[in-house]
C-alpha cells in the first residue's frame, strides 16, 4: 500500500543518547586522577623549593686551629648527610678576627669562647668543648689563694692567645708593670722548664681543653718527677658570679694523672665553654637542621687531639650566657618529632592543594563539561508535535502509528529516568501532554471507526458505491496486522 512508506518512517524509533551517568562518571574519576596528579606535583615542587641548597660562610681563624679543623669536618658531614645545607669555611688570620667577620653579618657560623666579646647576634647551636684552668705550683707548693699570684710571676699555657688576657682580668691584674708579670708561656714549654730557677716563675696557670686534659701524659710524667702540685681554686663561685662567661668547675679525682692521682680528691676550679654560634637572623629551620646533624654526628665531629668530642646541647634557659637559637631550642626540646610534626608543612602545603585544585576541577565539571540529562519537559514537545499530526490521520493504521510513537517515547522516559539520561524536571507537564494525546488518538480512534460503520451500511443495502472523497480505509492493512 501506498502508506507504507510513510508507515515505516514513522516508526524508527530515535537514537538513544549516551548514558548520561556512566560518561559523567568517567569524567569524574578523570578529574579526580588529575586532581591527586597534579596535588602530588605541586607538593613535590613545594617541597623541592622548601629544600634548595643553603650554604652557610663559616668564618673560622687559622687553617690549622681547631676550630677551622671542626669546621671542616662539619662541612664533610652536612654534605655526606645529604642535607640541603652547604658548608663554606673561610679562614681568618685568628679567631678574634673570625668573631669581627661574624659580627659584621659576613658570616653565618663562628666558633667562640666564652671570654671573647660576644657578638650581639651570635646565638648559640652546640656546646663544643669545655676548657679548664689548672692552677700549679712548683713541687709541693701549695697557693691558696688567687691573691698570692699578684706578688708571683705567673706562666698562662695555653694554645689561644687570648687567654693571657683572661687570666689577668681574673686575677684582677691592671695594664702597667704589674700586667708583665703575666706571660704567656711559649709553645712547647713543659712545666719542668717553667718551674726551672732560670725562668723564676712561681706559678703556671694552664688552660687546656677537658677532652685534652685527660689524654696529655705531660702532667703525669711530670707529676711522676714531683714536678708540680695542682691547686684548688676556691674562688671559683665567686669567679662564676662575677664573670658571666666562667663556669665553676669540678675536677675529679684523677683527671690530670691517673697514676699518682692528680687531684687525689675532687677539687673546685673555673672553667670557659667553646659555643658553636649562628647569626640570630638563621631561619629556626635552618639551625634546627644544623643542630640535628651536629648532635647526631658527635663521634664523627671530634678532633684526633680531643677538641669537640663531648658536643653538648646548647643552654636553652632564658638566663643563659648565651641564649640558644630558637630553631636549636625547638630541636633540643622535642628531639622525638612524630611523622606528622616532621611532615606538618608538607602535610598543609598538600591539603591547601587538595582544595584548590579540586574546587577548579569540580567548577570546570558542573559549569563546562558535565553532560546534563534531558529534561522531561523538553519531551513534551515530541509529545505535542505527536498531538498536532492525529487529525491528518485517516485510517487506523496511520493512528496506530502514531500511538506507537508516543508509547515509544514513553518507553524512552521511563529507561532515561531510571540511567540518568533524562532528570525529573518538568515531569508533570510531561505526564500531562502524554495523557492529553493518549485521549486524543483514542478520540480520532472512536471517530474513525464510527464513520467507518456509517460507510459501510449503504453497501450492504445495495446502495450506489461511495464516492471518491468517502473512500476512507476502514480495516487494518495486511502490514499493520
Amino acid at each position: 500500500m501506498g502508506t507504507e512508506g510513510p508507515i515505516s518512517s514513522l516508526t524508527e524509533p530515535p537514537p538513544r543518547r549516551p548514558k548520561v551517568i556512566k560518561t559523567n562518571q568517567q569524567q569524574v574519576f578523570l578529574y579526580i586522577v588529575l586532581t591527586l596528579l597534579l596535588s602530588f606535583a605541586t607538593v613535590w615542587a613545594g617541597r623541592s623549593l622548601l629544600h634548595n641548597s643553603e650554604t652557610l660562610t663559616f668564618a673560622v681563624g687559622a687553617p690549622n686551629g681547631d676550630e677551622a679543623l671542626f669546621a671542616a669536618k662539619l662541612a664533610t658531614v652536612v654534605q655526606n648527610n645529604a642535607s640541603r645545607l652547604r658548608i663554606k669555611v673561610v679562614n681568618n688570620a685568628d679567631n678574634a678576627k673570625a668573631l669581627v667577620q661574624f659580627d659584621r653579618k659576613q658570616a653565618d657560623l663562628a666558633v667562640l669562647r666564652t671570654d671573647a666579646k660576644i657578638p650581639l647576634r651570635a646565638r648559640t647551636l652546640a656546646i663544643l668543648e669545655h676548657d679548664l684552668v689548672l692552677l700549679l705550683g712548683p713541687g709541693n707548693k701549695k697557693i691558696k689563694s688567687l691573691a698570692e699570684l699578684k706578688k708571683k710571676k705567673v706562666a698562662v699555657v695555653s694554645d689561644n692567645e687570648s687567654s693571657l688576657a683572661f687570666v689577668r682580668s681574673i686575677l684582677d691584674v691592671a695594664d702597667g708593670p704589674d700586667a708583665t708579670r703575666i706571660q704567656l708561656a711559649p709553645q712547647g714549654a713543659t712545666l719542668d722548664k717553667l718551674f726551672a730557677p732560670a725562668n723564676g716563675f712561681g706559678a703556671v696557670i694552664a688552660i687546656v681543653h677537658a677532652s685534652r686534659a685527660v689524654r696529655d701524659k705531660s702532667y703525669e710524667q711530670a707529676a711522676e718527677r714531683g714536678g708540680f702540685t695542682l691547686n684548688a681554686i676556691d674562688e671559683a663561685k665567686t669567679l662564676a658570679r662575677k664573670f658571666p662567661g666562667i663556669s665553676d668547675e669540678t675536677l675529679t679525682a684523677g683527671t690530670v694523672s691517673a697514676s699518682p692521682q692528680i687531684p687525689d680528691d675532687d677539687l673546685d676550679t673555673i672553667g670557659l665553654e667553646w659555643l658553636l654560634v649562628a647569626q640570630s637572623r638563621m631561619s629556626p629551620t635552618t639551625a634546627g637542621e644544623l643542630a640535628r646533624i651536629v648532635y647526631e654526628n658527635k663521634s664523627a665531629l671530634g678532633l684526633d687531639n680531643g677538641f669537640a668530642t663531648r658536643i653538648e646541647p646548647a643552654s636553652v634557659e632564658k638566663d643563659a650566657f648565651v641564649i640558644a637559637h630558637r630553631g636549636a631550642a625547638d630541636y633540643i626540646n622535642d628531639d622525638t618529632k612524630t611523622f606528622v610534626d616532621k611532615y606538618s608543612d608538607l602535610m598543609y602545603l598538600g591539603a591547601a592543594a587538595l582544595s584548590v585544585i579540586g574546587s577548579i576541577f569540580a567548577a570546570i565539571y558542573a559549569k563546562i563539561t558535565r553532560i546534563a540529562p534531558e529534561k522531561a519537559s523538553e519531551l513534551s514537545t515530541a509529545i505535542l508535535d505527536i498531538g498536532e499530526r492525529i487529525e491528518h490521520a485517516h485510517s487506523l493504521d496511520q493512528l496506530e502509528c502514531l500511538q506507537d510513537e508516543l508509547e515509544a517515547i514513553l518507553r524512552g522516559a521511563v529507561i532515561g529516568l531510571r540511567d540518568g539520561t533524562i532528570s525529573t524536571d518538568g515531569l508533570d507537564t510531561f505526564k500531562l501532554g502524554y495523557e492529553f494525546v493518549r485521549d486524543e488518538i483514542s478520540m480520532r480512534r472512536d471517530y474513525l471507526k464510527r464513520h467507518a460503520g456509517e460507510a459501510e451500511k449503504p453497501a450492504r443495502d445495495g446502495g450506489a458505491p461511495p464516492s471518491d472523497d468517502s473512500n476512507v480505509v476502514v480495516v487494518k492493512t495486511a502490514h499493520s496486522a
